[in-house]
């Protein structure tokens, strides 16, 4: 098969590699598309050092099941699919408790260095991370649903509600996916604080409030568009300039989800936490149910999920794409890799 192989700092590239073969209780897939997400680009420019050299990343894709391992029954051959990346052990307190992101032996398909991942034309999963999909949405949101779900889990730990004056600072997919959530979690208004006019324009469509931080006072962004300071806050950024923001523009006894993972330690104010009793919760991933319910979601293809994909390459434009989205030279939000030719998205 061929796949997209990162060889170590700004060094990708199109290798030949052997097929994989399902082990039991394993699903071999045929890739359809995979999404690149911000942390495949920062690990391709060797920023977060969770990628290493001769692995094969990608966790946000759909394709079609090709085979079934011994003991897997289904689903059947040709089903549209998309899988869940997260793979939990399932008998520890947390499995039992539905929080498999809680679970001290995960392992994340695309970040473990020893699974091949999905940037190739075939990879394995375990049949129990493998999510079916209807062939009556458009295949390729497929790849839409594992950044929507951490954003859906993140709109969760923040406990929204139609009630919260809801902040998401920023605008690229997983603030898109928070921004999507806090909608369905029944938050009125939703403000969306990006400095890229790219990215408001776009969760504009998606009915968020937006302002540009580098252009205004969020605080007063927060007043004049929220009708006071916010309830909630996701941060889909996780730096320490972004949660400064977060809690000036948040009321006393806000919920401040840290969702984003930029920085990996951050310099906070411990006053803006105790004496305003504001409450600082860490958002990773997802559970299971949140990712099957937001697949069912997806499977329904709501209008608001046209506007998510705003590019798309075959296999070899790949390595210049990840070029152009490490140096900042592309305005893309969410950038497809269909392994197989770009007539696969049709």
């Amino acid at each position: 098969m061929r796949a997209l192989v990162f060889q170590g700092a700004w060094d990708i590239g199109v290798e030949e590699r052997p097929d994989p073969r399902p082990r039991p209780g394993e699903v071999l897939l045929e890739i359809v598309a995979t999404g690149i997400c911000g942390s495949d680009v920062h690990g391709y420019t060797g920023e977060n050092g969770r990628r290493h050299p001769g692995q094969v990343m990608g966790h946000e894709t759909v394709g079609r099941v090709a085979e079934l391992g011994e003991g897997v029954s289904g689903p059947r051959a040709g089903t549209l699919v998309t899988v869940n990346p997260l793979v939990a052990c399932g008998d520890c307190p947390a499995c039992a408790a539905d929080a498999q992101q809680s679970c001290p032996r995960r392992r994340v398909i695309g970040v473990a260095a020893d699974i091949s991942a999905a940037f190739a034309e075939l990879m394995t999963a375990p049949a129990a991370n493998v999510v079916p999909l209807p062939d009556t949405m458009p295949v390729e949101y497929g790849a839409l649903v594992e950044p929507l779900a951490v954003g859906q889990h993140a709109a969760r730990r923040g406990q929204v509600g139609p009630d919260d004056r809801v902040l998401v600072i920023g605008g690229g997919p997983i603030g898109q996916a928070c921004v999507l959530a806090a909608q369905r979690c029944g938050a009125g208004k939703v403000l969306v604080s990006e400095p890229a006019g790219r990215r408001r324009t776009l969760n504009e469509t998606l009915g968020a409030l937006t302002a540009n931080p580098t252009a205004a006072d969020l605080p007063t962004a927060c007043a004049e568009l929220l009708g006071g300071p916010a309830t909630v806050v996701l941060d889909a950024v996780g730096a320490s300039a972004t949660l400064a923001d977060a809690f000036a523009a948040s009321a006393f006894g806000a919920r401040v989800v840290l969702v984003g993972m930029h920085e990996p330690r951050l310099d906070l104010s411990a006053y803006a936490i105790s004496t305003e009793e504001r409450t600082l919760i860490g958002s990773f991933c997802y559970s299971a149910a949140d990712f099957r319910e937001t697949a069912a979601w997806v499977a329904e293809a709501p209008a608001e999920l046209a506007a998510l994909i705003d590019g798309r390459v075959d296999m070899d434009g790949a390595a210049e794409t990840f070029r152009r989205l490490g140096r900042g030279e592309s305005e893309a939000s969410k950038v497809l890799v269909f392994p197989h030719g770009l007539e696969a998205a049709r």
